[in-house]
């Protein structure tokens, strides 16, 4: 190879992402559309005469790659939470307040306000200034690998982009919202009009469906974009505010939304959210509200997360677009521990870009308070852009005809009694009808459906269909019957086959071998997610130490609240929930445990941080305390171990010593610090 080649494939990539660079993410190109394309053949022509040039990160990458057999997961170093809504300006002010709570208010709290796409969140991982890896949210803990397809979006360099002054993390795990502009989504329908293919219903269903593409040549055929908003790992420590770290990212060259308001009061939020609202329909992409983030990255830090999502951060959802349409009538639905949720049966109408005929009615009270009757014309609206809900009757069109509803006294399944439990703090009937038969097929059938879902023992190929032939024939009445399928009892089902049967047995006993976690969560315990479930699994060391736990301590679990404790309790102290647990266990699952952790210095210790400290800030204090075991909480309660007052300690000292909590200041946890390490 002359010494010449290389050094063209060099300058060609640099000129390229340059250029693409200045196009995708400035908007302000330097060349033509047709000067860019000659080099990037030019470039194509030299790689494939010189296959041993290519790389990963050239730009010739963006016009795909072969196609994959499947999708592979990977986990995130940073777990990518989910939010809390707000859905008034009420909620974004209590919000404040819990933040100036737990901040004491010791500064006037500033947010960084950004719009929210609505489009599919990703994760993109550099290494040493080069993109290795992409990933979907996933359940927040892990993703499907797309590195592929990511690769085709221009605006995502694959490359990062050294600039004088600026550093390049050796580390960067960068999170980022992809869509489809509205210009680009038309496009791509039209397109499919000519080709006879079905229509996307909205941008977001047709970003998804592009993401998910194994072959990654489909996913550079269509035109998505991305706007990046946060991190998870990086190595660059020193950025102190969530603001600098979005224009650090705009400086290593991604796309930042140039709506953003950085550093304003929760006034100016509230405000900026009524001038999005009504630049919403103006804008070139959909937007579904806007994320109000605490612009301080050392109070994010001190604010720290609930079990599935952080205490810094909500997102304030715009208003839902709403259509009218006619209750044909009202069918029930009955859940997984019972509950019957009426669920009204529409005229089906296009809500957002989304047909609609079924829409939630919640419970018996939310029809009353709402007045809502068969045959009734209603608004519907799809809650959060995404579940369709109505939101009331338009009574100046009765007619007379329309019919009251009542929940029934019979479960509709089962003919079993039904009964409206009454709730033990207020002393006044709950809002859930539940049916009492636990044996109840539509119970059995979402219990086992739960149960062997992706989160849970992750049986693949059971699906909906099938558990319910399995339920209906007889072959299956609860979870634990699933372990004792044979191939025998499975070839009288339809559409099952002797590889189909064999396929499926491989998976349940595939499934034999299960995390604590998801054990946890697939017992189906009310209020137990999958996020909480996780929480117990590291904060037990085996199953029957949890199950031999009573409330209070389970309320010593960070993230564990009292409702929580109360089921979780209240679960394995039945008879039959620990006898489901027995069979289960003698089914042949093991329980895979998380291998033990050395016993560190300042474990079961709590510590609550207040003030300001002088020799380091209390977010370093508080990884050091981390570090070494102890578990760092923003409220003071009697399982408070240690107050750590610094200047100006505000209210938690007061509750400190109310309680009778050991208070130091920041030398005596320095030593405690230096002798524990």
């Amino acid at each position: 190879m002359e010494p010449g080649i290389l050094k063209e494939v060099q300058r060609l990539r640099k000129a390229l992402h340059h250029h693409n660079h200045r196009y995708y993410v400035l908007d302000d190109p330097e060349v033509s559309d047709a000067e860019y394309d000659r080099l990037l053949q030019a470039l194509i022509k030299l790689e494939t005469e010189h296959p041993e040039l290519a790389t990963p990160d050239s730009p010739t990458t963006r016009v795909g790659a072969p196609p994959l057999s499947k999708f592979d997961s990977a986990p995130h170093a940073v777990p990518m939470l989910s939010l809390d809504n707000g859905f008034g300006d009420e909620d974004i002010l209590e919000f404040d307040r819990r933040v100036q709570k737990l901040a004491e208010n010791r500064e006037p709290i500033l947010y960084t306000a950004e719009v929210k796409i609505d489009g599919v969140a990703v994760e993109l991982v550099y290494e040493a200034g080069r993109l290795v890896q992409a990933t979907t949210r996933g359940d927040g803990e892990t993703g499907e690998v797309i590195t592929e397809n990511i690769r085709t979006i221009r605006a995502v360099p694959l490359v990062l982009r050294a600039e004088p002054g600026h550093s390049l993390p050796s580390i960067l795990d960068v999170r980022g919202e992809v869509f489809l502009g509205h210009g680009g989504f038309e496009k791509l329908n039209r397109q499919r009009t000519l080709e006879n293919q079905p229509l996307f219903a909205n941008p977001r269903n047709a970003a998804a469906g592009s993401l998910r593409q194994l072959d990654s040549r489909i996913t550079a055929s269509r035109p998505l974009e991305i706007f990046c908003y946060g991190v998870g790992r990086t190595s660059h420590t020193h950025l102190t505010s969530h603001w600098d770290m979005l224009s650090e990212l705009k400086h290593l060259g991604f796309k930042i939304n140039p709506l953003t308001r950085p550093r304003i009061p929760i006034e100016e939020v509230l405000s900026f959210y009524q001038e999005l609202e009504g630049m919403r329909q103006t804008l070139p992409y959909d937007i579904d509200g806007m994320v109000i983030k605490v612009d301080s990255l050392s109070l994010q830090d001190s604010l720290g997360m609930k079990s599935r999502s952080p205490r810094w951060a909500v997102a304030y959802k715009f208003k839902a677009i709403q259509e009218t349409t006619r209750i044909l009538g009202i069918d029930i639905q009955v859940g997984r521990t019972g509950t019957l949720t009426p669920v009204a049966l529409l005229e089906p109408v296009n809500v957002g870009g989304v047909t609609v005929s079924r829409a939630t009615l919640h419970n018996e009270d939310d029809i009353a308070q709402k007045d809502i009757r068969i045959g009734d014309t209603v608004f519907v609206e799809r809650a959060g852009d995404v579940i369709p809900r109505v939101v009331k009757a338009v009574v100046s069109k009765r007619t007379g005809e329309e019919k009251l509803f009542r929940m029934p006294e019979a479960c509709p399944v089962c003919g079993s009694a039904t009964v409206r439990e009454m709730n033990e703090e207020s002393g006044k009937l709950g809002a859930a009808t539940r049916c009492v038969n636990s044996g109840c097929p539509a119970q059995v059938m979402e219990n086992i459906r739960h149960f062997a879902a992706k989160g849970a023992f992750d049986m693949d190929g059971l699906g909906d269909k099938l558990v319910e032939q399995l339920v209906d024939k007889g072959l299956i009445a609860s979870s634990v019957d699933l372990f004792h399928l044979s191939k025998d009892r499975l070839s009288g089902l339809d559409r099952m086959g002797e590889k189909s049967a064999q396929n499926l047995l491989t998976a349940i006993e595939k499934s034999k071998e299960v995390s604590f976690g998801r054990f946890l969560f697939a017992l189906g315990i009310r209020h137990v997610g999958e996020g909480v479930a996780d929480l117990l699994s590291k904060a037990f060391e085996t199953l029957d130490d949890l199950m031999d736990t009573g409330s209070d301590h389970l309320l010593a679990v960070e993230g564990i609240g009292e409702i929580i404790a109360e089921s979780v309790s209240h679960f394995f102290s039945r008879p039959q929930n620990r006898e489901l647990v027995r069979r289960i266990l003698e089914s042949g699952v093991h329980i895979l445990y998380p291998a033990p952790q050395p016993k560190a210095p300042l474990d079961g210790k709590t510590f609550v941080l207040t003030g300001t400290l002088s020799n380091m800030s209390r977010s370093e204090a508080k990884k050091k305390i981390q570090a070494l075991g102890g578990k760092v909480t923003g409220s003071v309660s009697a399982k408070t171990d240690f107050l750590v007052a610094g200047e100006s300690p505000g209210s938690k000292l007061d509750k400190a010593t109310t309680l009778g909590v050991r208070v130091i200041g920041e030398e005596e946890l320095g030593r405690l610090i230096t002798t524990s390490a």
